[in-house]
């Protein structure tokens, strides 16, 4: 897909947010991704799978993952096109962990998927995770890459696309100077 489709599809699905946003890292921006809202349209969701799937064309891929809430839908579809086990991480106590019996086994190959990268977070608790179980990590993947190239997992790291946003530190945010009141509107709270 060439990226200006895909804007256009962020922009109608009213993923492509504009205004004053806290994000999940702690960092401000003018730009907010909520890319669930791509995933109530199974149609779109099949079709960025299906760009990731082709990104890994030809390697072996067991079992694809990602961190509960953002990529529990995009890791099912990612799964369901490279033909493997769809799993989900989620927090307890504030620790990544593989709960409701799920399992990955030493020498899996793992992908490891996220909706929105920012910081890469999220995604860095989940490596670690597959790293603990045994599992080998071929790569992590994204609908979205808002990190301007500075995430590096330390794989190959492929998405749908890549957007160039700017984030702030909160003490030299021009929207906080200017008094554009925020918004937060992840479902994590944010890190102080």
């Amino acid at each position: 897909m060439e990226k200006q489709e895909v804007i256009n599809i962020l922009t109608d699905l009213k993923v492509l947010n504009k205004g004053h946003f806290l994000l999940t890292s702690g960092r401000h921006s003018d730009t907010y991704l909520q890319c669930a809202k791509i995933f109530q349209y199974p149609a779109y969701s099949e079709k960025f799978a299906k760009e990731v799937a082709k990104k890994f064309n030809g390697e072996k891929i067991d079992v694809v993952i990602g961190p509960a809430i953002g990529g529990i839908i995009f890791a099912y579809e990612v799964a369901k096109q490279l033909n493997a086990k769809a799993l989900f991480a989620e927090r307890e106590n504030g620790i990544m962990k593989l709960r409701r019996g799920f399992e990955i086994n030493p020498s899996e190959n793992v992908l490891v998927i996220e909706d929105v990268v920012t910081t890469g977070g999220s995604v860095k608790e989940v490596i670690e995770l597959v790293k603990k179980c045994g599992g080998n990590i071929i790569g992590v993947a994204s609908v979205v890459d808002r990190s301007n190239g500075k995430v590096d997992f330390g794989v190959r790291f492929e998405s749908v696309v890549a957007l160039d946003v700017v984030s702030y530190e909160s003490e030299s945010c021009p929207l906080c100077k200017r008094g554009i009141p925020i918004a937060k509107p992840g479902s994590r709270q944010f890190k102080k």
